[in-house]
């Protein structure tokens, strides 16, 4: 689709030649901005039925989304199985669109800050482009995700000395020094991620609330993205209510979100290494999209995310890792009428 970008805080706006992903004035994030409403063609089953309501780009087809949508042993709760995907989490959804972007606007170098699965998928597709991949990590990064990373994907690893915010810190900063694409939690990775929303409507249309694990809250406001487009689009009557999970050891939105102030800054304390940042890029709109959709936030323990994790293996034959089960953990503390059905983001397998 045609569109122009954003900025999300000064109102600056750009061409879609514009080839960043932050405003040049102030540097905050762009968001895409499309010339006309979205039209639905079908529901479609898999990712590339949706290319048409994606940004303008030449995209390889890869093998992606479509993932399975299953019934848990609660009747109350569905599961959307994410590490399903290539890279085995919904970060790819994402990295698809951010690379073709970067190969339009001829970069060689795509860099990003990451706790893991992001730096794992983006590798990937920038390999399949022959592009070189330089990836900032933090100290709270899962050690066998990095030896993927670097042996399977030929991505160079930076490790910084702190946490997620400080590797996106320096990721910005190199890109700027070194002309290289700045991929990550930005506008062109959250329209792939939208997809997963119209995944979900198509696969459970009388769906009454959508669970999703946060880190830097770019699914969170993806799937709102995308439900605000079904509904415009009259494929949806009304919004399900959108469920933020975060782990208690790191939880900067569900504290703003209760005390109705703005997000600050809590360091990561959490063996969830996937939703382990203390301040969330998209955390401003994710709050919008819980407020806007009548949802809340939940925050889960280490111990019940483990728990689920067991219990999801031993149900299912299938490994999440500890973000993945968040969701899960998270259904079981949410008060659930009998008529409701929750669909759970299973976000991710990599451990």
């Amino acid at each position: 689709m045609e569109y122009y970008l954003k900025c999300i805080a000064c109102g600056v706006e750009y061409t879609q030649r514009h080839p960043y992903q932050t405003c040049g004035i102030c540097g905050k994030n762009l968001e895409v901005m499309y010339l006309e409403k979205p039209r639905f063609k079908k529901r479609g089953k898999e990712f590339w039925d949706y290319e048409y309501l994606l940004p303008n780009a030449k995209y390889r087809h890869t093998e992606l989304g479509g993932t399975k949508l299953i019934e848990s042993k609660d009747s109350n709760l569905l599961l959307k199985l994410e590490m399903e995907n290539p890279t085995k989490s919904f970060k790819d959804r994402g990295s698809v669109v951010e690379i073709a972007k970067a190969k339009e606007y001829k970069y060689k170098t795509i860099v990003c800050a990451s706790t893991g699965n992001m730096a794992y998928s983006l590798a990937y597709y920038a390999k399949l482009e022959g592009m070189h991949a330089r990836i900032f990590i933090g100290g709270s990064a899962n050690k066998h995700k990095l030896r993927d990373i670097r042996e399977v994907r030929d991505a160079e690893i930076e490790h910084v000395k702190g946490d997620f915010n400080k590797a996106l810190d320096l990721a910005y900063r190199y890109a700027s020094r070194h002309k290289a694409f700045l991929a990550g939690d930005y506008c062109y990775r959250k329209e792939g991620q939208k997809t997963v929303a119209y995944e979900i409507m198509s696969q459970a249309p009388s769906a009454t609330h959508i669970i999703v694990p946060v880190g830097n809250a770019t699914l969170l406001s993806g799937v709102h993205k995308g439900l605000k487009e079904l509904k415009s689009a009259g494929q949806i009557g009304r919004y399900p209510k959108i469920i933020a999970v975060q782990a208690e050891r790191c939880s900067p939105l569900a504290t703003a979100f209760r005390k109705k102030k703005e997000i600050r800054y809590k360091r990561p304390g959490t063996a969830a290494d996937a939703i382990a940042v203390g301040y969330p890029t998209f955390g401003s709109q994710g709050l919008d999209a819980i407020r806007q959709t009548s949802g809340t936030v939940v925050t889960v323990s280490e111990r019940e995310m483990k728990r689920e994790q067991k219990e999801f293996l031993k149900e299912y034959g299938l490994v999440a890792e500890l973000a993945g089960a968040a969701g899960i953990a998270a259904a079981r503390k949410l008060r659930l009428r009998k008529d409701d059905k929750a669909v759970a983001i299973v976000s991710g397998g990599n451990v």
